[in-house]
């Protein structure tokens, strides 16, 4: 595929301009990063993208910063973050990988310190990878490439997912290995975020309330708020929604339970709320989600 303008950079944006490796609306792969196709103008990213340049040099803008890429730099961009200018030299190598948002939770479920890698891919929206671990983070490629191509697999969505999610993993450790080198201390805000998305990873099968939260933490409901949105740019509701939707999901397309057993594991006080709730945040009631 070549090099798309668009004015808008969404993998269905994306899908319906050029053929490219994808499954569904939710993982679309590049084998060439620089066809990636980058918005006319500056636009805010809606879905999670993750690169790696191989050779040859790169720049682009993520909320007014420029960040140069050279190879076995790694790259991350969180969802609500405005790209442009995205400019690679000549020979420029790489692959990329582009998620939506709810898919990439799906994908990180299990992975624990998610916060950590979210902080990170939010100060350091590149880092530099070892040669083994920039192999390793191609190989990774290679393997999801060959299953989201592999149209006959039933299961490939789910494979795929999980060798994200080990890829991930991948990168979770490189970023141990900076932070170990350089003995960042995190700031206060970071120290809050991070306590937070432990508490949600523990508790948001049974707590959905911000204000709980704060309580356990010993800070009040807005002041979480605030510092939530400050380190992340999203709301403890939104990431707490986050972790129960996909928490549904799971249960509903995974288990043979009722959607009332589920409704009674998920702390709902019945049935039609967890309905109401999983449409309101889906588009879609329950039911009709474990048939599609």
């Amino acid at each position: 595929m070549g090099k798309i303008e668009l004015t808008d950079s969404s993998i269905d944006a994306i899908i319906k301009h050029g053929d490219v490796s994808h499954i569904d609306n939710d993982l679309l792969l590049f084998d060439d990063f620089t066809h990636i196709p980058i918005p006319v103008t500056a636009c805010r990213t809606t879905d999670i993208i993750i690169g790696l340049c191989l050779e040859g040099e790169s720049k682009y803008t993520t909320n007014t910063i420029e960040h140069t890429v050279h190879a076995d730099d790694a790259i991350i961009i969180p969802d609500g973050q405005v790209v442009d200018a995205y400019v690679p030299t000549p020979g420029s190598e790489g692959i990329g990988i582009m998620m939506s948002r709810d898919f990439f939770h799906e994908v990180v479920n299990d992975i624990h310190e998610l916060s950590s890698l979210i902080l990170f891919s939010r100060s350091h929206p590149v880092f530099k990878l070892t040669a083994a671990e920039s192999r390793n983070v191609v190989n990774y490629f290679r393997l999801i490439n060959e299953k989201v191509n592999d149209a006959g697999n039933h299961f490939r969505k789910d494979v795929a997912r999980h060798l994200l999610a080990a890829m991930i993993c991948e990168l979770g450790s490189a970023i141990d290995r900076i932070h170990s080198a350089y003995g960042k201390k995190q700031t206060r805000a970071e120290m809050i975020f991070t306590d937070f998305i432990r508490l949600v990873e523990k508790n948001y099968r049974q707590e959905r309330r911000v204000s709980w939260y704060g309580e356990q933490m010993c800070i009040t409901p807005k002041y979480l708020s605030e510092t939530v949105k400050q380190v992340s740019r999203r709301t403890p509701n939104d990431w707490i929604d986050n972790y129960v939707v996909t928490e549904l999901r799971v249960q509903l397309k995974n288990t043979t339970k009722s959607i009332k057993e589920i409704a009674r594991d998920m702390n709902f006080p019945n049935q039609s709320f967890l309905g109401k709730y999983f449409k309101e945040h889906v588009g879609m009631s329950p039911m009709n989600y474990r048939r599609a």
